[in-house]
């Protein structure tokens, strides 16, 4: 088995199947890391990737890397982008990857898709760029830097979330809506 359908198949045992998405993260895992210098067989302590969507590709991104959002090392940038930034933390290099579109493509099996993104040359897939990267201290894994409470509803906010309103500290919620109304 080559490294490409060991990682891919560890991305679907993840997600559940090997659609377009999982092959199109398994290959843009496969890119930055190589970039940085990182092997993605192998456990990578000092990796911390933003991804940009909230789809199938980051399911592949992080089977394969092991970076997770309870570890504070993956970072939902949702933007919409079927993008990726890979940042090594020890050496400060950071690598982005983007999906380069593909217009007028009117295939509707999934699974030739998948077949045909497996063996696209990467060229045709992805952008890949140098980024600088600056990761505050709130946002790296460890414990909370910081610690407040909204001035409106009174629960904690960590990590400098808080939004300051008029002097006064309000959760993202209080300040701007939320996405749930309380049900009386």
């Amino acid at each position: 088995m080559s490294d490409f359908e060991i990682l891919l198949e560890k991305a679907k045992a993840f997600h559940g199947d090997a659609c377009p998405g999982i092959v199109m993260g398994t290959r843009m895992t496969i890119a930055g890391m190589r970039e940085l210098g990182m092997n993605p067989l192998e456990k990578n302590h000092d990796l911390i990737v933003y991804v940009e969507i909230d789809r199938c590709a980051t399911d592949a991104i992080q089977a394969i890397t092991g970076v997770s959002l309870g570890h504070r090392t993956l970072k939902n940038r949702d933007y919409g982008k079927f993008a990726a930034t890979f940042v090594d933390t020890r050496s400060g290099k950071a690598i982005r990857v983007v999906g380069i579109p593909k217009n007028g493509e009117k295939e509707q099996d999934f699974s030739a898709i998948a077949q045909k993104l497996a063996t696209v040359p990467e060229s045709d897939l992805f952008t890949i760029q140098k980024v600088t990267v600056t990761i505050p201290d709130e946002d790296k894994p460890g414990l909370p830097t910081h610690k407040e409470f909204c001035s409106t509803c009174g629960e904690q906010i960590l990590d400098r979330r808080g939004v300051n309103t008029n002097g006064k500290i309000q959760c993202k919620n209080c300040a701007s809506g939320s996405y749930y109304v309380v049900a009386e």
